[in-house]
């Protein structure tokens, strides 16, 4: 398995000491419905990509965002699918990080507004994310590409599994940045990282498992793509910072793909939180891990 170690700047050390040192002085945040606002501002930090064009659309009768960059080919499309634990993010709010990817690699992006829990729980985010991919497919896309940050990400690996097994037109890449895969929280960093994540725990994780899936089983490869099927994926890149609880979740799934004869290229973080990709106004690390997003997604989409 590809395995890069990034280690972080002097001028990324300071910028997240003084991070840490403001989530400290912040209460926890809430991982439920009444934080939706206050998590797409936080989102929408982020800022919007030079020589983009923002449009609402729906595809496959799900709403959501398209992030299209000025004289971009048509036959390839990024599928992006947000984070929030499956209970918060927008698209709208999304626009902001993925027409950054959308201009990186000079391709159209779409970002899903799936449904969210508690009010429509599992599968209901699955269910969605297929029905914009078949719309995508049924629009003449020929080279489509799924990506998704946190929960986005679990999704992106779920889905990327089920099409690659029961579509004719099968995903030609995938980007996971943080993603969560496993629902019951069974990963080794939940206690390694523990005293360095000031973002995530298990509770959380626990809690937003619980709304999404209101009693369905935690393995359900819908849900936990780490429980599913591993032969017949396209390549993977995987961002994830090294002191998140999530970070076995990249870890053990990368494994996963190895073991079934894929290829997942891993990229650990030194000292980066959870989807610190966003954050490239301040963060060096996150301009080199977007940029080479980006590449990734431009090579994998290039028509052939």
């Amino acid at each position: 398995m590809p395995r890069h170690f990034h280690t972080i700047s002097q001028a990324d050390a300071e910028t997240m000491a003084a991070t840490r040192t403001f989530l400290k002085s912040m209460p926890g945040l809430a991982l439920a419905p009444e934080t939706r606002p206050f998590f797409d501002d936080m989102i929408a930090q982020t800022p919007l990509a030079d020589g983009v064009d923002y449009e609402a659309d729906t595809v496959g009768g799900v709403p959501g965002w398209w992030c299209r960059p000025k004289n971009t080919p048509t036959h390839g499309v990024i599928l992006y699918l947000h984070g929030g634990g499956y209970v918060m993010g927008s698209a709208e709010a999304y626009r902001h990080p993925v027409g950054q990817i959308a201009a990186k690699a000079k391709v159209s992006a779409f970002a899903l507004d799936y449904a969210l829990a508690p009010e429509r729980p599992f599968p209901a985010a699955f269910d969605e994310a297929l029905a914009a991919y078949d719309a995508l497919v049924s629009r003449g896309y020929t080279r489509i590409a799924i990506a998704g940050d946190s929960a986005g990400g679990g999704l992106t690996l779920a889905l990327a599994a089920f099409v690659s097994t029961y579509r004719e037109v099968k995903p030609s890449a995938l980007v996971a940045i943080s993603p969560w895969v496993d629902m019951t929280a069974s990963g080794e960093s939940f206690v390694s990282r523990a005293a360095v994540d000031p973002m995530l725990d298990r509770g959380k994780i626990i809690a937003c498992a619980n709304a999404y899936l209101a009693g369905a089983a935690p393995e359900d490869p819908r849900a936990s793509p780490v429980f599913g099927n591993f032969s017949g994926l396209p390549p993977i890149l995987i961002h994830v910072g090294d002191d998140e609880v999530l970070l076995d979740d990249s870890v053990r799934f990368a494994e996963q793909v190895e073991r079934a004869g894929g290829v997942a290229d891993l990229h650990v973080w030194e000292g980066m939180l959870h989807v610190f990709t966003s954050s490239i106004a301040t963060l060096e690390a996150a301009r080199e891990a977007m940029g080479g997003i980006g590449s990734f997604l431009a090579s994998a989409l290039r028509e052939r």
